[in-house]
């Protein structure tokens, strides 16, 4: 199995509301999961593994320090909503109107937060819960992946 039959075994999952798909062949076992967090697993023969490097590169762990200290950092903040998609994101409706929803406003249970363009669909995100947005972490018209945070909000 490649890489692009990956890519679109993650994009198949994302794109739907699967939240786990299993796939095993002689080639190997395929796991992906859907939640708070997609993880993807390859199992495969010891002939298809790469050999590891002779040495390990020591850049790596100081990279994985910050990357583990920035989710706590944000949980200290307030919660997140996520985007539920991969696709683009829209603050408005149309490029000259106003956007659904600013720093500082209290938004309702089901209110329209923005738009995210997938394959040519606008798909409406709503807020899950009454919350105050507290900060707006994606710029109009900014690419989003599955789970990518999209505001910073304080709920009430």
């Amino acid at each position: 199995m490649n890489i692009k039959d990956l890519k679109s075994l993650i994009k198949m999952v994302t794109d739907t509301d699967i939240t786990e798909f299993e796939m095993e062949n002689p080639e190997g076992k395929v796991t992906i999961k859907r939640g708070t967090t997609e993880v993807v697993q390859v199992a495969a023969p010891p002939s298809f593994m790469h050999p590891a490097p002779a040495a390990p590169v020591p850049a790596a762990a100081p990279a994985i320090a910050p990357a583990a200290a920035a989710p706590a950092a944000a949980a200290e903040q307030g919660e997140t909503i996520n985007s539920p998609i991969v696709g683009t994101m829209y603050w408005a409706p149309s490029p000259d109107s106003d956007p659904y929803v600013k720093v500082g406003q209290v938004v309702e249970k089901g209110q329209v937060l923005c738009i995210v363009e997938a394959m040519k669909l606008m798909n409406e995100i709503e807020a899950e819960f009454r919350c105050k947005i507290v900060e707006v972490l994606k710029a109009n018209a900014e690419p989003v992946e599955f789970g990518d945070p999209l505001y910073r909000v304080e709920k009430l």
